[in-house]
């Protein structure tokens, strides 16, 4: 046990990238972070990101997922007296985790395009038929493509992700700040288990949280912004949708208000307009904030 007088009282943040994508997707949100007094910490997530992957399909599975990012929150947890949590796509769905199991160590979170379900406007209609290779040698051998506008409202961002792929090591699926080129079946299969787990136990959820999420996002809709705020229990809820970016929002036009935004709520997370209320006995609703 760590007495609170032997930590840090600088807060830290722990960043979460997206499935198959590298620590480059919250660099800019690392350096506002740093930059504002936080101690930011950036991993690559084996299995989930593309780092360290002998094979495109060497995701591992989920659970290994969490426990890797458990790791990094009790590290962050033995040193500093308040730790917080972002996560972009995926890593968003694993921050709720990390509430979930370990709610005495999350001080808030901020869930960035949290993705709970795979429904974007881009989203290839195969996609339903995924879960029939899930069992199968399938789902080590069928990949998605990343496909037009790759998360990326931004045209000058998409040239140089094509540029980046182009270049890249194609063995194992090029991979930039805006992920890889491929989607393996069997990374989505784990995202999927995660998804399960999240949403089952999601009420569990009782930190400061902040949602963004882009209302045209083209990977995850913002049904799961939606689903995430009505159904967490935490007491300081603030939700904020983006008109001029689309999926990768760490990255994307609205970069500076998500730096902004994240460091903002992080410094006071029980700040004015953020609060829930439970009026007429109709159970909890968040307020809602809409950025142009």
């Amino acid at each position: 046990m760590h007495l609170a007088s032997n930590r840090s009282r600088q807060d830290a943040v722990l960043l979460l990238h997206g499935l198959s994508g590298s620590p480059l997707e919250m660099q800019y949100l690392e350096r506002c972070a740093r930059q504002a007094g936080f101690r930011a910490h950036n991993p690559s997530i084996p299995g989930c990101g593309m780092a360290g992957r002998k094979h495109r399909f060497d995701t591992g599975v989920w659970r290994q997922w969490v426990d890797f990012a458990a790791e990094q929150l009790d590290a962050l947890s033995r040193e500093h007296e308040r730790v917080y949590v972002s996560g972009l796509c995926v890593g968003a769905v694993l921050a709720l985790r990390l509430a979930i199991e370990r709610p005495q160590q999350v001080a808030g979170l901020a869930l960035v395009s949290t993705t709970l379900a795979f429904d974007g406007w881009r989203m290839p209609w195969y996609r339903v038929l995924a879960p029939l290779g899930w069992h199968t040698p399938l789902r080590r051998r069928i990949a998605w493509p990343e496909r037009h506008p790759y998360g990326l409202k931004n045209e000058r961002l998409r040239q140089w992700v094509l540029r980046a792929w182009a270049t890249g090591p194609q063995s194992g699926g090029a991979t930039t700040a805006a992920g890889a080129a491929y989607l393996p079946l069997s990374g989505i299969h784990e995202a999927h288990q995660l998804i399960r787990a999240v949403r089952r136990d999601i009420a569990q959820v009782r930190a400061p949280t902040l949602i963004l999420h882009a209302i045209e996002d083209d990977v995850a809709s913002p049904s799961s912004a939606s689903f995430v705020a009505l159904n967490i229990r935490s007491s300081v809820v603030r939700t904020i949708l983006y008109h001029n970016s689309y999926h990768i929002l760490t990255l994307d036009n609205d970069k500076q208000s998500v730096a902004d935004e994240t460091i903002g709520f992080f410094r006071g997370p029980a700040g004015a307009g953020a609060a829930r209320s439970d009026e007429h006995g109709e159970g909890v609703k968040p307020k809602l904030f809409v950025v142009a």
